[in-house]
């Protein structure tokens, strides 16, 4: 029979102490978090900033390796320095900074790239058509050097780099001609990014963008078959498009929920009106846009609408403007046999008899946004 003594010696840990205490009692040299599988670390490891992960890698061998983990790696963001400010212009620095800025550009996507970074997110803004510096063939690589099957978020200015040096544009260098040129180099260079993305990343759920409107171009993101949200800034001027573009980009896309649209449609298209067409889509945006009107509306799940009517400041006489607007369908009669499921416009809930009686409040919202006789008896469009 055995002892008393051997009886205490294998008893449980008292009141006073804990769990952990007496782990360390038994394991001094064992750090609990070790004890966690490998899949719990890296969860908590998954909560650090870029920054913070970084130190947590010379912490011990052990960390470093876990840390180098693809799927702790899923954001790449060229647009997080201060300088980049919302709704700032081109930001002029001296040389030496901006070669400082481009080595930090260089070394971030190498840092990315040696941990083989499985992408969920891209956000870069960089001028396409920069021959100097060439952004295109730097975005192209990187993407070639990174998991970026799984990505889903993109937010793509290809138009500007927010920081440049003070003789990017030296005196002669601004004709329109040269211009023009830049401008045929950044659409043909996105395009090719467009392409790669297609091919890499199919599963872009979501796309924030400065878009073209190109032939070209519709037809490649209409291959998006997953977006959902999709936000597209007008690029240049929003010329030479058909009516029915904005239609056709639309219908074929089954998941689109979300559409925003940032449209300049130049003074010689007034009279120019446009369809849209969408079985899936819930949320329209086109506040921003100048110049747009619809033809037809075909939402029948929208639910949510913000659209308003921009003054461009055009003065004509009654007769060219009514002639002009003649052209042009009433919003009210679009959004009743075009919408049956529409709840909110500009904001506002709508009343549940909206479609047969306007009131007082509706017709508030159709002065704002609808180009209509009805609703803009005005010599200034």
């Amino acid at each position: 029979m055995p002892s008393r003594r051997k009886r205490v010696c294998w008893a449980a840990p008292t009141e006073a102490g804990t769990d952990s205490e007496f782990l360390a009692a038994k394991s001094p040299s064992c750090f609990p978090f070790s004890l966690l599988p490998v899949d719990c670390q890296l969860h908590v490891f998954s909560f650090l900033s870029e920054v913070e992960k970084c130190v947590a890698a010379l912490v011990c061998e052990a960390w470093s390796k876990l840390i180098r983990t693809p799927w702790l790696w899923r954001v790449a963001d060229f647009m997080r320095l201060g300088a980049f400010q919302s709704g700032a212009d081109v930001v002029l620095v001296s040389a030496r900074k901006f070669e400082r800025w481009k080595e930090w550009v260089h070394q971030y996507a190498y840092h990315l790239t040696s941990r083989s970074a499985s992408l969920l997110l891209l956000r870069a803004s960089f001028d396409l058509g920069d021959q100097k510096t060439k952004w295109a063939d730097f975005l192209s690589c990187f993407l070639d050097s990174v998991h970026c099957s799984e990505l889903q978020e993109l937010e793509l200015n290809w138009t500007l780099t927010y920081l440049e040096p003070p003789d990017f544009y030296p005196p002669g260098t601004c004709s329109m001609t040269q211009v023009s040129l830049v401008k045929l180099d950044q659409i043909s260079n996105f395009q090719r990014l467009l392409e790669k993305l297609l091919e890499r990343s199919p599963k872009l759920c979501r796309m924030k963008l400065l878009f073209d409107w190109s032939a070209r171009s519709v037809a490649m993101l209409t291959c998006f078959r997953q977006l959902r949200t999709l936000e597209l800034k007008y690029f240049w001027s929003f010329k030479g498009v058909c009516p029915e573009i904005m239609q056709q980009l639309t219908k074929a896309l089954p998941n689109l929920r979300t559409l925003i649209l940032h449209i300049l449609v130049p003074v010689k298209d007034l009279g120019i009106s446009y369809a849209l067409e969408s079985l899936s889509l819930e949320y329209l945006d086109v506040s921003q846009s100048r110049g747009l009107v619809f033809s037809s509306l075909n939402l029948p799940s929208l639910e949510a609408l913000r659209v308003k009517k921009t003054v461009r400041g055009i003065i004509l006489n009654r007769r060219t403007r009514l002639a002009l607007q003649s052209r042009w369908t009433c919003l009210y009669g679009l959004l009743r046999s075009g919408t049956p499921n529409l709840r909110v416009f500009n904001n506002r809930v709508l009343l549940p008899h909206w479609r047969e009686q306007t009131y007082k409040e509706l017709n508030a919202l159709l002065l704002q946004s609808c180009y209509c006789t009805q609703h803009s008896d005005t010599w200034l469009l």
